[in-house]
């Protein structure tokens, strides 16, 4: 599904984040990533995503060089296969949590009736005329993680989708997230920094400067 194809990237600054990193992960594989605040987790999954370019190497999903893109190319390819949970939600305040969640199907073409369960199944049914205004920061991160798998994506990027969360609702997006994966015979990255949603994973991986390496994880 996705080949990191010795990777490099800089910060505007000059600071290397990512240097040569290469690292491959399956088909139908749920991947944690690790790591210290400031060592490239989020650039990376903007890199995969085709947000951001690396300054050198090659990004592969599911067969298509994501580095190889133009823009137009990259953008209709991340909206049929990508799904992107963001730490910053990026919800539109101006559509209703139904029309948000509903933009990945409308874009494709797809039927939109998927919507409404995607945001019973994050805890927010009924509630599909609300505007994001009405919403606190964690129901926000809910209508988010709705938006990113409501059409069924090949490749999950999810950065720390339980950061603004309480345990318990945590507790059961990441049972969501392990499902959906699973359920659509998808591949996902997992961002975060809990050992508890890393576990959930098939997998963990520590990056750091000298690249991707396995661990293992004991839930607190």
């Amino acid at each position: 599904m996705l080949q990191l194809r010795t990777i490099s990237k800089s910060y505007p600054n000059g600071r290397h984040v990512l240097s040569n990193l290469s690292h491959v992960i399956d088909d139908g594989e749920y991947v944690a990533i690790m790591g210290d605040s400031g060592v490239g987790k989020s650039t990376l999954l903007n890199l995969i995503a085709g947000l951001d370019s690396p300054d050198a190497g090659e990004i592969i999903v599911d067969g298509v060089s994501m580095t190889a893109l133009d823009d137009d190319a990259a953008t209709l390819l991340r909206r049929k296969k990508f799904g992107f949970i963001f730490q910053a939600f990026h919800v539109l305040p101006h559509l209703t949590l139904l029309q948000n969640v509903a933009l990945p199907l409308l874009l494709n073409g797809s039927d939109t009736r998927r919507a409404t369960e995607m945001l019973a199944a994050v805890g927010l049914g009924g509630r599909e005329q609300d505007f994001p205004r009405h919403l606190s920061g964690g129901e926000l991160q809910r209508v988010a993680i709705a938006r990113a798998l409501v059409h069924r994506p090949r490749l999950l990027l999810a950065d720390e989708p339980t950061g603004n969360l309480d345990p318990d609702t945590a507790h059961d997006v990441l049972h969501l997230l392990r499902s959906e994966i699973k359920a659509n015979g998808a591949s996902g990255i997992l961002v975060t920094h809990s050992p508890a949603a890393a576990a959930t994973a098939d997998r963990v991986l520590l990056l750091t400067k000298e690249g991707l390496r396995p661990i293992e994880v004991v839930p607190a």
